[in-house]
Order: C-alpha cells, then structure tokens, then sequence
C-alpha cells in the first residue's frame, strides 16, 4: 500500500485499539463488513435499480442489491426498500424530495434539543429547499400533547421525528395519531437507534410513519451509509426517483454489499443481546456519574448527555479535548436549553454501541464514569487517567479482530 496512507492507517488503528470511544454515532463494522467494502465491487458502475440498468454487466450486482432490500425488509418489517443513499443526509434529502416534490412545511424538533442539521438547520440544504418549523422539548423529553397543539397551529405537510442526541423511548403511535389528526405526513429518522428497533429493544416507527430513513453505520454496526423504508407503494416510486436520477448517480454497491452483510448480522440472536448490553452498559456510566454528584440526562436507550458547564464549569468543547489527552474520544453536544454555542455546548454526548462491540462491561461502564469524572475534576492526572484507560481497553478486542 502506498506507504504514507498506511502509516497512517497504523497509527488510526492503534488510536482505535487503545482509546475508548464514546461517540454515540460511531460503531465498529466487522471483519466481513470491511473486507467486502474493499472488494472488487468498487469497479462496477450500476446506475439505475436492479434489472433496469444503464449499463451492461449488472446481473451479478443485481444479486446483491436485490439481496439487500430483502434482508432489509425482513429485518425491519417494511414492504419497500431502497439501500442506494450513500449517506443519511442523502436518504432523508430523497424522503423530503418524496413526500414534498413541490416544497412545503416541515415540523421538527429544535435543533438545540437534539435535531440534526438536515433536520432544518440554517446551514443545511434542509432550511434552504423547505419550511421549517419546530417544537420544543419540556424538560428534556418530547411533550406530545405540545407537539401537538403546535402542529395545530402550524398545520404541517410533514412530523419529522427521530433525533441525534435525544437518550429517552420515541412513542411513534403517539406521534402518527398526532399527524393523522392534522392531516400530516409522517417521516422518521432512526439513524441513531436503528440497531436498538432492528434488535426489538426500541419502538418501530416502520408500522407508523409514512416514510422511515437511517444510516446503516451506528447502532446498526455496518457499512457508512443510508437506508429508507416505506410500506406505501406509491411512495416507493417517488423515493427510488429521488435517489436516482434526482440526487445521487451510480450506487455503491460495494457499500450496498456490505449492507446486505450487516442486515443478516442484525438479523441473528447474537445481535439481539449486543443491543441490551449497549442499552445496559450505557445506564450503568449514566448511573455512576449521576451517584458521583454529576448532572446527566437519564437514558432509554444508546447515549445520554452530561451536562459539564454545571458539573465540572468547563464547556463541552473542553472537556472533549481534556479527555482526548487520556484516549476517551467524545464530542460536545447542545443540551436542551442551551447557552452556549454550537461550537461550545455545556454538554457532551456519550454513547457506548462502540465500546460494547469491543467487549464492554456494566462494571468496565461504571469505571468510565470514574474515570471520567475523576479526570474533569482535576483528581486524576494525564499519566494515571492514561493507565486507567488502558486497562480497560488491553481487556477489550482488538479492531481488526471484530
């Protein structure tokens, strides 16, 4: 291999191996997940869908991309697939594009209180193509008798539900009772819990929203990418013309292939029991750092927020580079009324799908929450926060044995 890439590569992987990721969007994929992302897959161009290409030779890609809708209906639930977004912002693009091809109102949840930025952020395509407007949090949780007496007033063409740093259950039925009375569309994106509904340890929005988008990279374990479900016929055609010719060209069906190989991954019973020991794992740090007199949000599910403007008087953007010094990689995060800037925050986001994957623990999880807070208190220096961390993760698998 061309040798500064992978003296890179090294030196990511070694970062991998001894740190401990808190990242709530990062997983680790599988050997066979990442072996066939680097396959000869990469060479075939299929614009179009399978049996009605634009180009020759597509029988054998075909397979594989029929193989992927199948494995992601059965794992969902959903009667229609499309696997081709190369990302989640894509799929959710390609939803909008769908359910509102001539423009329209979108009702979302602030973006401070855990959107994401194609959720109507003023930087984002999302703001610029349709009318977004948003609901509010009530001490951190959906209100869904606020959520809705807004719609009421805002009477939108589409509820966007599905959140980036939200750590409590989603009652979708609650949320499509609310659009069926406004007379709405309803889209989610479950990109952040799609592992946790794939694995039946969180409420499937399949059955209720009209359109269902996620990533295929987080709690799902799998390849960087996108996915949107439908039961509606109708809107299955909208949604496969948006993806393609609309907003994307050839699919990568290298990607699309290593899809179809973490849809069967989620499929089995070793998945299932991951998904409760990332939910566990993650109440158990939440739990510790709470008994240790820290400020956090509580969780149902993959992450939750600590509030480190409150706890220990540092922003989230220092207490992300602080625990860097000693291999914990999280990132700063907006907590529901925040007064500090996205580039600041007075909270970080901590998730553990990824550290489960390695072999996490409850008790290795508790000792995080020391870790973590012994070191942002000052009680813990570089060196023994650094031997802390180690510990834990020479414990742990390896990346490239995964």
């Amino acid at each position: 291999m061309d040798r500064e890439i992978n003296e890179i590569i090294a030196q990511e992987l070694k970062r991998q191996n001894q740190g401990i990721e808190l990242i709530a969007s990062e997983n680790y994929a599988s050997k066979d997940v990442r072996e066939v992302c680097g396959s000869i897959l990469t060479n075939k161009y299929a614009e179009g869908y399978p049996g009605k290409r634009y180009y020759g030779g597509c029988e054998f890609v075909d397979q594989i991309e029929n193989l992927a809708i199948e494995r992601a209906k059965e794992l969902f639930g959903s009667k229609f697939a499309n696997v081709q977004p190369h990302s989640g912002s894509q799929a959710n693009a390609a939803a909008y594009r769908a359910l509102l091809p001539e423009g329209g109102k979108i009702l979302s949840l602030v973006l401070d209180d855990g959107g994401h930025l194609t959720h109507g952020s003023p930087v984002s395509f999302s703001s610029h193509l349709y009318n977004f407007v948003h609901y509010p949090l009530t001490n951190g949780h959906l209100d869904y008798q606020k959520l809705l007496e807004i719609a009421e007033v805002e009477k939108p063409d589409v509820i966007l539900a599905g959140y980036s740093a939200y750590p409590y259950a989603i009652d979708f039925k609650a949320i499509k009772d609310i659009c069926d009375k406004v007379g709405c569309y309803f889209m989610v994106d479950m990109a952040h819990i799609a592992g946790l509904v794939a694995a039946k340890k969180h409420m499937s929005p399949v059955p209720y929203a009209d359109i269902v988008t996620s990533t295929t990279h987080k709690t799902l374990r799998g390849p960087r990418g996108g996915l949107i479900l439908t039961n509606d016929e109708e809107l299955i055609k909208r949604i496969n013309s948006a993806i393609f010719p609309y907003y994307q060209g050839g699919p990568l069906e290298h990607i699309i292939a290593a899809k179809a190989i973490c849809f069967k991954e989620a499929l089995s019973k070793e998945f299932e029991e991951y998904a409760s020991r990332v939910i566990e794992n993650t109440k158990a740090c939440e739990d510790e750092l709470a008994r240790l007199g820290a400020k956090v949000s509580g969780t149902d599910n993959h992450l939750f927020l600590l509030n480190v403007l409150d706890t220990y008087g540092i922003t989230g953007k220092q207490a992300q580079v602080r625990l860097e010094n000693i291999f914990i990689t999280t990132n700063k995060n907006m907590i529901p009324g925040d007064t500090l800037p996205p580039n600041k925050t007075s909270g970080l986001r901590i998730g553990f799908a990824a550290t489960t994957t390695r072999g996490c623990t409850k008790q290795d999880a508790e000792e995080v929450a020391r870790i973590i807070n012994s070191y942002l208190k000052g009680e813990l220096s570089d060196e023994e926060g650094q031997k802390r961390v180690l510990a834990l993760t020479s414990k742990w698998k390896n990346i490239e044995e995964l």
